[in-house]
Parts: structure tokens; C-alpha cells; sequence
């Protein structure tokens, strides 16, 4: 079933962006002087190796780590210019994220978890369940409202987590590895949704280093390679 979203996309617009990381003597270029833009509404696969950067420039979309130099404007507004309070009121009410990994919190039920970015959000409690329980049942997961994470499948595990991201109605969805630990099966599943969340208008941003995922689901690529885009999809193994 599809994830209603009443939130248009919003467009990504990169310029010189940089991340650059010292240890010790040395420098690490995660992200090197990357530009590109992202128009409103599109699904975007960032695909390229490990170790690429592919999830240091998702971080610095998500607004969860700051640039060396350059920029990088989400919906016009540019993310190194934001206080740390208009920060994080962009990624509680413009950014959901998914990882591979699911960070759900094992204390709490499923439902609790759902919840959470309602509560940072400081949605009213008499709203806060039923839309969590919405969310849930979008993802399938009606019957699983008290369980802990522990209690399901990593698909299940997947989905709740992907109900956690959709929940305050995000115009924007990052999306880290979201298969990567779970079967093709179950795969197939959660990229159906993810793309369901597409069709609704939201702007989808999903790291992958599987290019046959991309190539179904997409409708372009950005390729990574040492921290720089390439032109030339061959010179990236996905």
C-alpha cells in the first residue's frame, strides 16, 4: 500500500562540496569538491564502492555532519548556513532516514519506536499514536505494534524502520544500503515500498553498491569514486 505524503519533494543543489578528515598527519577526502543537483521528486541511486563516499555525502544531506568547504542547499535553503536548532528541525520535518543496520532501540516496542520522531518533533501525544500506527500499517506491520525490535525478522526490522522514517511526512528519503542485510526476497519487498514513497512525490536519495537495485528502481545514478563523482559509470564497480 502506498505511504501518502502530503509534502512535495525537495531538491538537493551540491556546489564544491568537501569533507575532509584529519588523522594525525594525514587527510582523508570523503566527499571531494562534488557538485550536482537533484530536482524535486526524483529517485536518485548513489552508487560506487566501499569506501567511495557514499555515506559521508548522505550524512551531509542529512544535515548530520558539516563541510570542509562548499555547500549544499536542501529545498533552497543551504544546510551550513542553519543553526543547530534549525538543523535539527530540518531533519525531524524534512529528512527520513533508513539504514542498514535499522537503529531501532531494542527497549522499545515497535510502536515506541515509530513514535520517537513525533516526540523530538513535539507532535501533541493525542496525535502521536494513531499516526504511528498508521505509519505501521502502511509497511504492514499492524499486527507487530507491541512487539520489540528483537521479536522480528530483518525484514520486519526494515519496514518498522522505515515507518519510523516516514512518519513525519519527510520531502526528502535517505536511503543507506536499505537491503543490504536482508534477502532478495524480502529485498525486493522494502524497495517496492521505498518506491511507492516515490510515487507519492517524495525526492529519494538511496545508496547502493548493487547496480541491478539501481537500474530497477531509479530513474538516474551518481557514481562515486574516491570521494569524487565520475562521468564514466565503468570506472565504478557496483
Amino acid at each position: 500500500m502506498p505511504i501518502e505524503n502530503s509534502k512535495p519533494g525537495a531538491g538537493i543543489e551540491a556546489q564544491g562540496l568537501s569533507r575532509i578528515y584529519r588523522m594525525g598527519e594525514s587527510q582523508i577526502r570523503a566527499v571531494d569538491n562534488v557538485t550536482f543537483s537533484i530536482r524535486a521528486g526524483e529517485f536518485i541511486a548513489l552508487l560506487g564502492t566501499s569506501g567511495s563516499g557514499k555515506s559521508s555525502l548522505l550524512n551531509l544531506i542529512a544535515g548530520l555532519d558539516t563541510p570542509t568547504d562548499g555547500s549544499v542547499a536542501v529545498a533552497g535553503r543551504d544546510l551550513a548556513r542553519m543553526s543547530r536548532e534549525e538543523l535539527a528541525r530540518y531533519r525531524r520535518s524534512t529528512v527520513g532516514m533508513v539504514f542498514q543496520a535499522f537503529n531501532l532501540v531494542p527497549a522499545m516496542t515497535v510502536l515506541e519506536n515509530v513514535e520517537l520522531p513525533m516526540r523530538f518533533a513535539e507532535v501533541p501525544r493525542e496525535f502521536r499514536v494513531e499516526r504511528a500506527r498508521e505509519s505501521l500499517r502502511r509497511v504492514g506491520l499492524g499486527h507487530r505494534f507491541d512487539h520489540r525490535p528483537s521479536e522480528l525478522s530483518g525484514g520486519e526490522q526494515q519496514r518498522a524502520s522505515l515507518a519510523r522514517a516516514l512518519v513525519n511526512a519527510p520531502s526528502l528519503l535517505l536511503a543507506d544500503e536499505p537491503t543490504g542485510n536482508l534477502d532478495s526476497r524480502t529485498g525486493s519487498e522494502i524497495m517496492q515500498l521505498i518506491n511507492d514513497v516515490h510515487r507519492e512525490g517524495t525526492t529519494v536519495l538511496m545508496v547502493t553498491h548493487e547496480r541491478p537495485l539501481a537500474e530497477r528502481y531509479a530513474s538516474r545514478f551518481i557514481f562515486l569514486r574516491d570521494g569524487k563523482l565520475v562521468d564514466d559509470p565503468a570506472e565504478v564497480t557496483a
